[in-house]
């Protein structure tokens, strides 16, 4: 897939466009001929050089070098830059309407003109990063109605987890396949490159506007989003772009910055889909590096502490435990919401360490509570990978001299996504451990029933959103989830119960215990003496609520 000058162009032309930004390029430009005939030299080329080379020989220009073949394998032109009279620079630079000039690099020497590869992605063949910022470059020298464009920065969702599953070599033939996906997307004149890893760039010639730009990006998301078939393998992933248009911007760097906040956004979105640069963007990332901050520091600083939601028992109606959940509270931000932090202590990787502090801490206050009540954990998918979660789990369980059977964890579809069977080990061993595991947010994955096969959950939890929901669909997957629940000898938990309606109808359902604020809401460790020693739990928390 090595770019070349297209045949339908005179040997050596650049379309109207190009040839302006090739003409205020400060470094001289040559374009060759297969036997090395100058065919088109930019304005810095005539002035180094001194006028009038078109039409005569490179060896004119450098004697003391050996004649040699100076065009592509199909004849086409090759273009070299110069940065010194005797010496040229590698580059990769698309012309206008899908011709391209190669740029080699070469160096005069008394008895030969020696010749390096383009700076070409060998994997893929498509350009690297110094051509992207090389062609930025250049079309920022141009007014803007002159050099109109927008760049599309594109990361790959869930490809870490082909290479994991599926081995490397079916990972890198995903990526070639991707990125003919991604040309093909793409007009006669857009450049498409990768930077590295599963990061592509896309340089859209001709952007105006941004709706210019948003149908390239949609179309980007559409076709690298659909299934592959690798080797026999069904493979799924998505994309998430971010795509910035030319604005006022004067560096090359600073249009990859903004290509880059507007992907963050995608990602931060939900991933799969796009995001157009916007002004606040900037300001957005500042306040996440900030809180990137005081989250490492939380942790030292003791500022983490747990809150818990009890379980309700429906055949007794008791408390038969709580679900330990994390609050952060900071001296500036007050209480800051767990979804505003945890995904980023996820993103950045010290969910690991804020695990293993809540493991801890939850088993050292449930040890003080009456009975044989349980305490539930949230696992991270990143404890899975860090491959110490069973040591910590045994770590916790001994420090409190808590019982295994009294703690449960809880774990998500995500989990088991990663390495399904690295996790499954490690499942069954704090299953033979003696712990508690449950399936957190049952029925909102796409594979749930087939994990059910392959590990022997303790619980299931549904979802919130289909206790909620009052449609006939609803009770119908809330009807099918308890009854394949219960003959599988699983407990069935329904999260979000909030009304009286709704825990009458939950228990017509099969389900064994209900958790939500009708049952009780989250409170302090020093709040669960008190609340259990009153007679009815729900009436208590209903007392305290009204």
């Amino acid at each position: 897939m090595l770019p070349s000058l297209a045949s339908r162009s005179p040997p050596g032309a650049a379309s109207p466009s190009f040839e302006r930004i090739l003409q205020v390029l400060a470094d001289p430009v040559l374009s060759l001929g297969p036997d090395g005939t100058i065919l088109y030299a930019n304005a810095a080329a005539e002035a180094a050089f001194g006028g009038g080379i078109v039409g005569s020989a490179l060896h004119d220009l450098f004697p003391d070098c050996e004649r040699g073949e100076h065009g592509t394998r199909d004849g086409t032109p090759r273009v070299l830059v110069t940065q010194a009279a005797t010496a040229f620079e590698s580059r990769f630079l698309p012309m206008g309407e899908g011709e391209y000039v190669v740029m080699l690099r070469a160096a005069a020497s008394h008895d030969a003109l020696a010749v390096e590869r383009p700076d070409i992605d060998d994997l893929t063949g498509l350009s690297k990063r110094r051509t992207v910022l090389t062609y930025l470059t250049a079309m920022l020298s141009q007014e803007a109605d002159a050099a109109p464009f927008a760049i599309h920065c594109l990361d790959l969702d869930r490809f870490k987890i082909v290479n994991d599953t599926l081995g490397h070599a079916v990972g890198d033939r995903l990526l070639r396949k991707v990125a003919d996906r991604i040309v093909s997307a793409c007009r006669k004149g857009d450049v498409v490159a990768r930077l590295g890893g599963d990061e592509f760039v896309v340089l859209q010639h001709g952007a105006r506007t941004p709706a210019d730009a948003e149908r390239l990006a949609a179309r980007l998301v559409d076709l690298v989003g659909r299934t592959y078939v690798l080797d026999g393998h069904t493979v799924n992933i998505g994309a998430s772009v971010g795509t910035a248009l030319r604005g006022d911007l004067s560096q090359a760097r600073d249009v990859l910055r903004n290509g880059d906040l507007a992907l963050y956004e995608a990602k931060r979105a939900g991933r799969g889909r796009s995001r157009l640069f916007q002004p606040g963007m900037d300001t957005l990332l500042h306040e996440r590096r900030e809180m990137e901050i005081d989250l490492r520091r939380a942790l030292a600083l003791k500022q983490f502490e747990l809150h818990y939601q009890p379980f309700l028992d429906l055949a007794s109606d008791e408390v038969i435990g709580f679900e330990a959940l994390l609050r952060w509270r900071h001296p500036v931000r007050g209480n800051v919401p767990p979804l505003a932090f945890i995904p980023l202590a996820e993103e950045n990787g010290l969910i690991v360490k804020i695990g293993e502090w809540v493991l801890r801490t939850a088993c050292l206050q449930a040890a003080t509570w009456p009975g044989e009540r349980t305490v539930a954990v949230n696992v991270s998918p990143l404890q899975f990978k860090a491959d110490t979660l069973l040591e910590t789990v045994k770590a916790a369980l001994e420090r409190a001299n808590l019982p295994p059977r009294r703690l449960e964890l809880e774990i998500t579809e995500g989990a088991l996504l990663d390495n399904t069977d690295s996790v499954i080990r490690t499942l069954n061993a704090l299953r033979d451990l003696g712990v508690m595991i449950s399936m957190d947010d049952f029925g909102t994955g796409y594979s749930s029933l087939s994990y059910l096969q392959k590990f022997p959950f303790n619980k299931i939890k549904i979802d919130r959103s289909f206790v909620a929901g009052a449609s006939a669909d609803s009770e119908a997957i809330l009807r099918a989830v308890a009854g394949l629940g219960t003959s599988l000898g699983m407990a069935i938990t329904a999260e979000g119960v909030e009304t009286a309606e709704q825990l009458a109808r939950i228990r017509g359902e099969r389900c064994t215990h209900v958790q939500g604020y009708l049952t009780g809401r989250p409170m302090a460790a020093e709040q669960i003496g008190d609340f259990l020693t009153r007679p009815d739990p729900v009436t208590a928390l209903e007392d305290t609520a009204a």
